[in-house]
């Protein structure tokens, strides 16, 4: 669902206070299944609890990578298959990665200084296609207020990131950006204020991120009600999902539940859209928190949280520029927070509210879950996948 900025504040909130402590039970890790892991699958957990690492099976089954949980306390984090970054709201810290999986510190970087406040901080991090360029969201970036994108060249050799520069600042960046297949433009959407916003950028030869200036376009809403846009979701072309809630125009209270839009980039990074209130299917998720999109841009995950409604992880047919369809039901009920595809149909998906951890093996034609999900990890906080080629 689409939020503004205070309901952002909020949500930040509730999550800190869902990162305490919760007691160690359910199904313990499983050993793989002999096969070589198809992916390496890291969540951190909060009050310095490390980062854990897991080596995942062809079947989905998870073995604990040796030394795990490695020694750290980052929030947020991202991974290009050589080394991962993370954040504890100050620093990023990249991470080498070994053939096993196991993590070791490399380098580290104040991000808050370029900011030049100490009232905010780098948030999520996200990388485009190549892994040569980390983008930070800097929460209250510019004058202790507006967010920014900072952006960092990663040095192969070591892992060290480089200062390139940030965004205009602006109070509607809340999500990460995905960039579409071509790695040219990345769009994400927010609702500051229930003020609709969808915003993107191209990527300079640099790596530096450059504003689009996009109008907004929102889908067709029926009459009296208008849309607002959360998050966005990009497929390996240049084709989006982004989510939308319902509003009354008069109470300005939601008009039923979250959809799903389609959006697509032309040549010049320029968004147009067909949906509206007509054919785009709703979630059975009160609050959208996240969208992922599988590496074949076939399926499209989306998952959120309650207040008082239904939490849970659904999946739904990504049909390119044509409206989306619904597949699952709810695969789980718990809160989910984020979640991540590996190139083997794997989903993982974390809930912090509950510590836990679900692994999904996930088709356009069938849905399991893997052995020994949901595991549960102590503090659990972000998740980040490192497929294997």
């Amino acid at each position: 669902m689409a939020r503004p900025a205070k309901f952002f504040a909020l949500l930040v909130i509730l999550h800190l206070a869902a990162f305490g402590a919760l007691p160690q039970t359910g199904t313990p890790f499983q050993n793989s299944d002999g096969s070589s892991p198809v992916a390496y699958v890291y969540v951190s957990a909060s009050n310095s609890g490390g980062i854990y690492a897991f080596s995942a099976a062809s079947n989905g089954a998870l073995s604990a990578v040796a030394g795990s949980p490695f020694q750290s306390d980052v929030q947020g984090m991202a991974v290009n298959g050589k080394y991962l970054f993370g954040t504890d709201g100050t620093y990023i810290y990249s991470y080498s990665v070994a053939s096993d999986g196991a993590l070791a510190p490399v380098a580290s970087i104040n991000a808050q200084q370029f900011n030049g406040y100490t009232c905010g901080g780098p948030w999520t991090l996200f990388l485009d296609h190549t892994g040569r360029t980390l983008y930070d969201l800097d929460l209250y970036g510019n004058s202790c207020a507006n967010n920014t994108y900072q952006f960092f060249d990663v040095e192969k050799a070591t892992g060290k990131l480089g200062y390139l520069g940030v965004s205009d600042p602006s109070t509607v960046f809340s999500t990460p950006l995905s960039f579409i297949g071509n790695n040219l433009f990345a769009y994400g959407s927010s609702c500051y204020h229930l003020g609709a916003e969808t915003y993107g950028f191209q990527r300079q030869s640099d790596g530096k991120l450059k504003s689009l200036g996009l109008h907004q376009l929102m889908p067709k809403a029926k009459s009296g009600d208008f849309y607002c846009p959360y998050q966005a979701a990009a497929d390996p072309t240049n084709n989006l999902a982004i989510s939308v809630q319902l509003y009354n125009s008069e109470t300005w209270q939601p008009d039923g539940p979250a959809q799903l839009a389609t959006y697509t980039a032309d040549g010049s990074g320029v968004l147009t859209t067909k949906s509206t209130y007509r054919n785009m299917p709703d979630t059975a998720i009160q609050y959208v928190e996240d969208l992922s999109m599988s590496p074949s841009g076939k399926l499209l995950a989306v998952g959120g949280m309650a207040m008082g409604g239904t939490a849970g992880l659904q999946v739904f047919h990504f049909n390119g520029n044509k409206p989306i369809t619904h597949y699952t039901g709810l695969l789980t009920k718990d809160e989910i927070d984020q979640f991540f595809w590996d190139n083997n149909n794997h989903l993982y998906a974390i809930s912090a509210k509950s510590g836990k951890l679900f692994v999904f093996t996930i088709t356009p034609t069938s849905v399991s879950q893997a052995p020994g999900s949901p595991y549960t990890i102590t503090n659990a906080q972000n998740i980040i996948v490192l497929p294997k080629p």
